[in-house]
């Protein structure tokens, strides 16, 4: 039998004597009258109709409840052996001595209390209480979790080898854990078999079944346990993303509402699908859920003043607690650090701050980024053929913007100088007076990258501004000629 039986052993070895040997005269009558009446006529339910299952192993502190079905057999005693269903007042009721309490018992309690009742009709009884099929399983589960509640497991519902829920499972019935979870101090509190209120406080370390798997960390659940997970104190941005790979972390089953405010181009409240995130970084690891880049793409992607540094995640707990996260997409560009790109969840609010200096060099850098824009808008104003604003890849030179703009007006322009006006991150305006030569490569002292806003203004060359000059001395002039035209003068 199983490991999942226990029995009841006397203390010396049964008499070679018939089992009702000494038994009192009015008993042994019904004892009769019962041993030949079928089976079927005296048992609680009809006896299954193929062989009898295996009983169900591993479950040593398991308690009986209404709805399991159990087996008990005896010990010489064919005529007593059967399977039996614990009846909604948690007892088992015997023919022979009517019903025996087995609710909250475990099943080495059950067989001790089954073998003292039949004392009375067997000779030191030898009885084993073996489990055939598990009563649905009701637990509960707080914390953080996607849909805390309640919830019920019908035994058809339970592990393939008919055992009853674990852990993990009652959280991937709850929607999984939410970002904010410390999957290490997972609690469960179990009633103490026999006890009126105690009960016993277990803690799940699920970290350890998801990094080394350690699976004697996904406990089985017992009829009444409950489950809550605390919110972590502080989120290691390694261990988030390993967390939401997992098989009982919460998934975006549709669409996830977050806030995007500070230096992006299209602040506020976005919509993200639940397609993986798109981080173009070498080796990137898709997640199932969005992460920090989707929703700054979402946003219309960062300005070239924002301080990417010091991107911070504002989260919400399921107690009412906020965690401030920091991640430093820097370290995503530069050395492909993923660890950065943070797994998100719903509700959570991106800040992005202002940067207060920014070199040309990381400028270009992080105008190449996957949560940068995929264009700029730059002012062509002055001697142009089209002057305006033109969108533009970023990182383009400032020649490429000028001949974006349809190129010089060849008779007005100043062809040898622009100038380039600049708003600062600090919120100063630089003006810089540039050499400029068409055909030449980017160059940070004749042909910089180009920055959002940045405004080009070509000048006029010095024949178009004499021209200018004398049309604008000789206009008032022209004016009084025409009044002699139109006098006949």
């Amino acid at each position: 039998m199983g490991i999942f039986s226990r029995s009841i052993t006397p203390l010396a070895p049964p008499h070679q004597r018939s089992p009702l040997r000494g038994t009192h005269p009015t008993v042994l009558a019904l004892t009769l009258v019962l041993v030949g009446t079928p089976l079927a006529a005296i048992a609680q339910s009809p006896p299954p109709s193929g062989p009898s299952p295996a009983p169900i192993t591993g479950q040593d502190g398991y308690l009986l409840g209404p709805g399991d079905r159990v087996r008990v057999d005896f010990f010489n005693v064919p005529e007593y052996t059967g399977e039996y269903l614990v009846l909604p007042n948690g007892t088992v009721n015997f023919p022979e001595v009517g019903p025996v309490a087995v609710q909250g018992r475990t099943l080495q309690q059950a067989a001790a209390a089954v073998s003292e009742r039949f004392s009375g009709l067997l000779q030191r009884p030898i009885v084993t209480v073996s489990l055939l099929g598990a009563r649905p399983v009701s637990v509960a589960i707080a914390g953080e979790v996607s849909r805390p509640g309640t919830y019920t497991l019908a035994a058809a519902s339970a592990a393939s080898d008919g055992s009853v829920p674990t852990v993990t499972r009652i959280i991937q019935l709850s929607g999984g854990v939410t970002q904010a979870a410390d999957v290490r101090q997972v609690q469960v509190r179990r009633q103490q078999p026999g006890s009126s209120g105690a009960a016993e406080v277990l803690t799940v370390d699920l970290w350890a079944l998801a990094s080394t798997g350690d699976i004697s960390q996904d406990l089985r659940l017992q009829d009444g346990d409950s489950i809550f997970i605390p919110a972590t104190d502080s989120t290691d941005l390694a261990e988030a993303r390993q967390l939401a790979a997992t098989s009982f972390a919460a998934t975006n089953a549709g669409p996830m509402q977050v806030a995007v405010v500070g230096e992006v181009n299209r602040p506020g409240t976005h919509v993200l699908d639940n397609r993986p995130n798109s981080t173009q970084v070498s080796n990137a690891t898709r997640l199932p859920i969005p992460t920090v880049t989707q929703a700054i793409q979402e946003a219309g992607g960062i300005t070239q003043s924002a301080n990417i540094r010091n991107i911070q995640i504002k989260r919400l707990t399921r107690s009412g607690g906020e965690q401030l996260i920091t991640v430093n997409f820097w370290d995503l560009l530069a050395s492909g650090d993923l660890q950065q790109d943070l797994p998100l969840q719903e509700g959570d609010t991106i800040v992005v701050p202002t940067a207060t200096a920014l070199s040309p060099q990381e400028a270009a850098e992080l105008a190449s980024a996957s949560f940068s824009p995929n264009e700029i808008t730059v002012n062509v104003v002055g001697e142009v053929v089209n002057p305006g604003g033109v969108k533009v890849p970023p990182n383009t030179p400032l020649n490429q913007a000028v001949l974006a703009a349809g190129g010089f007006n060849n008779r007005r322009a100043k062809k040898s100088e622009v100038t380039l006006v600049r708003l600062n991150p600090d919120g100063t305006v630089s003006k810089r007076e540039i050499e400029i030569d068409l055909a030449a490569g980017i160059s940070e002292e004749t042909n910089p990258a180009l920055r959002n806003n940045d405004t080009i203004v070509v000048g006029r060359s010095n024949v178009a501004s004499l021209s200018d000059a004398i049309g604008t001395v000789l206009s008032p002039l022209s004016g009084v000629f025409g009044l002699f035209r139109l006098l006949g003068l």
